[in-house]
């Protein structure tokens, strides 16, 4: 129940956007990743475009005030508020509850959200005609800058969609680049790119790498930032990094008459997200258990980011938990689940859906042992 007395509830679009529509004043919060914050974009400009108050926050863990007459949106977790939206892909939802609302969808920005939660969207869900009737789509990898291959080697260094050996190495990047010998970026070159990146990526990797992999190959070009992949990977990092910023960035993208403010900035914090990421994925202390595996890293690491590149490239195992001081996150099968149960065992707060969940206030030794009996 919610503070107000009011039962949070899963709601399709169509009740989403009825309740928006009929509310004086929304309080939007979304959970800290790529998927939220782009549903959070949507419904915010679609707000703005009928007139209606808003305020907008993105927390890890969501901490929800429900006040009596305003409506409250959780987007990620099961929380206490008036409509909690926990079906991935988030941002799918929202962009029918906006178009519901009466506002051109951004039909872009929500395949990027999807995209950000792990999902390859097909033919068959609404988004996928109008979204790609403004894109193209070729041969190569799904950065987020582009043009030439020494942003190729930015993209190829700061990706947060795959780890391999040239993640958070430029100088490994431009080797892998330049061994290609290619004077221009055509179409077998982005082909011949695309084989050199999955072939490194699968590189003393789980067999699931060769899966998960396929989330950088063959992007859809177009948008504010080159690739819908890349545009993903850059909402992912603002909303766990620089939430605020990610805040505007997914609102003005949302917005057909306003181009993103500070896309630059947006990109250094890709940049600066990704090198954490994966320097911290590298120097972790890892340990595998039975359905487990386990980093433990420093504190200025990503966690959610580095629990989902250690399953999906490190770990032999079905379920990856990165752990620091006083913060857990969880990546793989049932992940949401295993960080409830966890969060309610220790005392501690936790939030989560399928395949992600996140835990605070817990010591990384209780997180491990407690994730263990989870799993």
């Amino acid at each position: 129940m919610t503070q107000s007395g009011r039962p949070a509830q899963s709601a399709p679009a169509e009740s989403l956007a009825a309740a928006c529509r009929d509310a004086d004043f929304v309080r939007l919060q979304a959970t800290a990743d790529g998927d939220a914050l782009a549903a959070l974009g949507q419904l915010a400009a679609a707000l703005h475009a009928t007139d209606t108050p808003f305020h907008a926050s993105v927390r890890a863990v969501p901490d929800i005030t429900v006040t009596d007459g305003d409506l409250t949106v959780c987007l990620g977790a099961d929380a206490d508020a008036d409509i909690a939206l926990t079906d991935e892909p988030l941002s799918a939802t929202a962009y029918t509850a906006a178009d519901d609302i009466g506002t051109d969808a951004d039909a872009v920005l929500a395949l990027a959200g999807a995209v950000a939660a792990g999902y390859t969207p097909g033919e068959n869900t609404p988004l996928y005609e109008p979204a790609t009737a403004k894109l193209d789509r070729r041969p190569g990898v799904a950065v987020p800058v582009g043009g030439d291959t020494e942003t190729l080697v930015d993209g190829l260094a700061h990706s947060t969609l795959v780890h391999a050996g040239f993640s958070a190495a430029r100088d490994t990047a431009a080797a892998l680049v330049g061994g290609l010998d290619a004077e221009s970026l055509d179409s077998e070159t982005h082909r011949r790119i695309a084989s050199a990146v999955a072939l490194r990526a699968i590189e003393d990797a789980p067999a699931h790498a060769a899966e998960r992999v396929e989330r950088v190959l063959r992007p859809h070009v177009g948008g504010p930032f080159a690739t819908v992949g890349g545009y993903a990977d850059v909402l992912d990092a603002c909303a766990r990094r620089r939430p605020g910023l990610g805040v505007a960035l997914a609102i003005d993208a949302a917005r057909a008459d306003e181009e993103p403010r500070r896309a630059d900035e947006a990109l250094d914090v890709w940049r600066d997200h990704a090198t954490a990421a994966h320097t911290g994925l590298r120097a972790g202390e890892t340990a595998r258990h039975n359905g487990l595996f386990v980093v433990r890293v420093a504190e200025t690491a990503p966690l959610g980011t580095v629990a989902r590149l250690a399953q999906a490239f490190r770990s032999p195992e079905s379920l990856a938990l990165a752990v620091d001081g006083e913060r857990a996150a969880l990546s793989g099968e049932h992940a949401g689940e295993h960080a409830g149960r966890v969060g309610e065992q220790a005392e501690a707060t936790a939030t989560g859906r399928t395949t992600t969940g996140y835990i605070e206030g817990i010591d990384a030794d209780t997180a491990e042992t407690e994730v263990r009996r989870a799993v």
